[in-house]
């Protein structure tokens, strides 16, 4: 399986203090099956430079290798909708065409549709993360459906899947799952305890609704079509 969202890289967000957290976190991965994270640290200004993370991709990598765990970290990052578009070059998904998106929590802004369309417009595809966490969609579903025109993915997190994050979240991951428009699904882990780099159980949660094959798409055939930088089938 392939993680396409995590926070797995030391002292840069709010994700693992140092290199020996990171590097449970990557054998928590592999224990459930993951061979592959998108390190995706939050990327809201530019503050946090490409180099920096290709840097601290780079030595875990290292560490894994020497510790002999069987997970390859790549590059990535989780930008900031509020971020301009003409900053975001350089933080694509392993350096393809496909850029990770995260909106405020707690509501959907009103530019929303606009955001997406300046992104297409510099020929990104990019992916909405964890919608089903939003406050404005889980009370409304269809606003997220509004928004999903060609080029545009959606991402929801496995604990979502689970009841990990909560019912309302869970309810919402579910009614979209249903809809037919989700095109991954990814840990978004920040540590070793709550939402862990896990996706098995999501896995299993997803393939209850879509069917093992369908649901395996969302961990496997997907995300590795997104880190080549192809166009997901289907």
């Amino acid at each position: 399986m392939i993680d396409l969202h995590c926070h797995i890289l030391p002292g840069i967000d709010d994700g693992p203090e140092d290199f020996s957290q990171s590097l449970k976190m990557a054998k928590i991965a592999a224990h459930d099956g993951i061979t592959k994270i998108v390190a995706t640290p939050h990327v809201s200004d530019n503050s946090l430079s490409v180099a920096h993370i290709r840097e601290l991709v780079g030595q875990l990598n290292l560490l894994l290798q020497q510790q002999n765990i069987q997970v390859e970290i790549l590059f990535g990052a989780e930008i900031s909708s509020m971020l301009d578009p003409s900053l975001s070059k350089g933080f694509s998904i392993n350096h393809t065409k496909y850029v990770l998106v995260e909106f405020p929590h707690m509501h959907l802004p009103i530019t929303a549709r606009e955001i997406l369309f300046r992104l297409r417009a510099l020929e990104y595809f990019p992916i909405i993360a964890h919608p089903e966490r939003n406050w404005s969609i889980i009370k409304n579903p269809d606003l997220l459906l509004d928004l999903l025109e060609c080029g545009i993915l959606v991402q929801i997190t496995a604990g979502s899947l689970t009841g990990e994050i909560g019912i309302d979240a869970e309810q919402c991951a579910r009614y979209i799952l249903k809809q037919g428009v989700v095109d991954i699904i990814a840990s978004d882990a920040h540590g070793t305890k709550y939402r862990k780099p896990v996706l098995s159980a999501g896995l299993k949660a997803a393939a209850k609704i879509l069917g093992r094959e369908k649901a395996s798409a969302l961990v496997e055939a997907n995300p590795e079509a997104i880190i080549q930088g192809k166009r997901i089938n289907g």
